[in-house]
């Protein structure tokens, strides 16, 4: 009976739980309900894509109102991978979260961050589950506006800037993607997923379905940060408390491209997107300067948050150039560095926590040396570089070697050769960070010398992320493999 309605409860569980943390009002028993839920959110997802990869898609039809009168929740072997993949980095991230945000947060506010990490956790969950296109524009505001609390519950004042530089640049995104989805209502009447894969086509070329696709494909673009218009998201994550900036790191501009694939190659259609329009043209050019740009500007970063923030950026830049490739090796290319990416920005940012705990800073120059002193979470910090560079026996290698077996396969070996050289640029800004905390003297401050290892609570989420980063660079077959059944799919679907 409880499998049954396992959608159903993947969204409910964590929408109930959040205002009980401001009833609880105590900032222990907020985290252990938190904590509860987002592991509950884990095993639900898990659950979930064992069932589609065995018997297909699920539908979930909410109070019983069948498609598309009613609202429906649909699993595929896409979102059953995205739920995956968001709600393991929110189960993560949260034993870490207690001593950290103990740490960064003041007291009285503690449940309140628990309240909003669950409405983030909520929305997320929500976008990728639902079947539903207005829906999709209701999770996200949910995910945006909660987001928008937890970046300002910063120390630094800069932080409650940044929550506003991202409050205004995220409504943005978000009103043109409503206003897309209003003109596809406007020209089919429905709003149901599967109903738009089907009234959408014959009338693809029309003004108003034209316009509807670059409002949905500009606004979704805002939200995942693909340059340039990325410009929320160095100070966001920079200035955010380090839980949270691990967590969004992980998650939220994930989601936010899966919107986009999913109105690319479900909604509009593939052959509709990369031949009828040129999005094989814009997409594939905004990547590469995403790529490079954004790999550039890290390398002159003093606050290494900042830099991973555009480090993220040009990551994104890669999943863009997976997905401009239209085809199953691309596309799966894409999807799997969507989750290799969580995994080693994940574990970057929780590494950067621990620092943040014990020194208080995470500039360059006040790392200097802190090899010595912290040296299992720097260790963990050099094995997520790696990872995020590319070398073989990591994930990230993985992904970015099918994103060079796919640029192949469409004989645009100079896409290749950019791979590589653009990768190049991350040893640079990497090597910085690991020549300070390696070659570099311990400054002469207090902080520097009495700093000492982050506790077992936080250390333990760390490397399971940083192990998980040598796992699935060693063992493919399961990441890889979901990978490349959802992008036959997508492009089966979109075909």
């Amino acid at each position: 009976m409880i499998e049954a309605h396992l959608p159903a409860l993947q969204i409910v569980l964590p929408l109930v739980a959040a205002p009980l943390c401001v009833v609880l009002r105590d900032a222990r028993a907020a985290w252990a309900l938190t904590l509860l839920i987002s592991w509950a959110a884990l095993a639900i997802a898990i659950a979930l894509l064992v069932k589609v990869l065995a018997t297909g898609p699920i539908t979930y039809e909410l109070g019983n109102w069948l498609a598309p009168w009613g609202i429906e929740f649909r699993i595929d072997g896409v979102n059953a991978f995205i739920l995956v993949i968001v709600s393991a980095i929110g189960a993560i991230v949260l034993p870490y979260a207690y001593a950290s945000v103990k740490a960064e947060i003041d007291e009285e506010r503690i449940y309140l961050f628990y309240c909003m990490y669950l409405l983030t956790l909520t929305g997320l969950l929500g976008i990728v589950i639902t079947g539903d296109a207005f829906n999709i524009f209701v999770f996200l505001e949910i995910s945006s506006l909660s987001t928008y609390v937890l970046v300002s519950l910063g120390r630094d004042r800069r932080a409650m800037t940044a929550a506003y530089q991202y409050l205004i640049m995220g409504t943005i995104g978000a009103t043109f993607i409503l206003i897309g989805i209003g003109l596809l209502y406007m020209m089919t009447g429905t709003l149901n997923l599967a109903d738009l894969a089907k009234r959408v086509p014959p009338i693809a070329e029309s003004r108003t379905v034209l316009a509807a696709f670059g409002f949905i494909t500009v606004g979704t673009s805002l939200k995942l940060a693909l340059f340039p218009l990325h410009q929320w998201l160095p100070n966001a994550y920079a200035y955010a408390p380090s839980t949270v900036s691990a967590f969004l790191a992980g998650t939220a501009t994930k989601v936010s491209l899966y919107i986009l694939i999913r109105f690319i190659f479900t909604v509009f259609g593939a052959s509709f997107a990369f031949d009828v329009l040129p999005l094989d043209i814009v997409l594939p050019v905004l990547a590469v300067l995403a790529m490079f740009v954004a790999s550039t500007v890290a390398i002159f970063q003093q606050d290494i948050k900042r830099m991973l923030a555009y480090s993220s950026i040009a990551q994104i830049g890669y999943m863009i150039l997976g997905i401009s490739f239209a085809s199953v090796t691309g596309v799966a290319a894409g999807l799997l560095h969507i989750f290799n990416h969580a995994l080693m920005k994940g574990g970057l940012f929780l590494a950067l926590g621990c620092v943040m705990l014990r020194l208080g800073s995470v500039q360059i120059e006040d790392m200097r040396g802190l090899g010595q002193r912290m040296p299992v979470t720097m260790a963990a910090f050099v094995v997520g570089a790696l990872s995020l560079i590319g070398i073989p026996l990591t994930a990230g290698f993985i992904s970015k070697w099918y994103l060079v077996l796919a640029a192949l396969e469409k004989g645009q070996w100079y896409f290749a050769v950019l791979i590589v050289l653009s990768s190049l640029l991350a040893v640079i800004y990497m090597w910085r960070v690991i020549e300070a905390v390696y070659f570099q003297p311990v400054p002469n401050t207090d902080a520097a010398r009495n700093a000492r290892e982050a506790p077992l609570s936080m250390l333990v989420p760390l490397w399971i992320l940083i192990g998980a980063n040598v796992y699935f660079g060693v063992e493919t077959s399961g990441s890889l493999g979901v990978a490349r059944r959802a992008a036959a799919m997508l492009l089966g679907a979109g075909s």
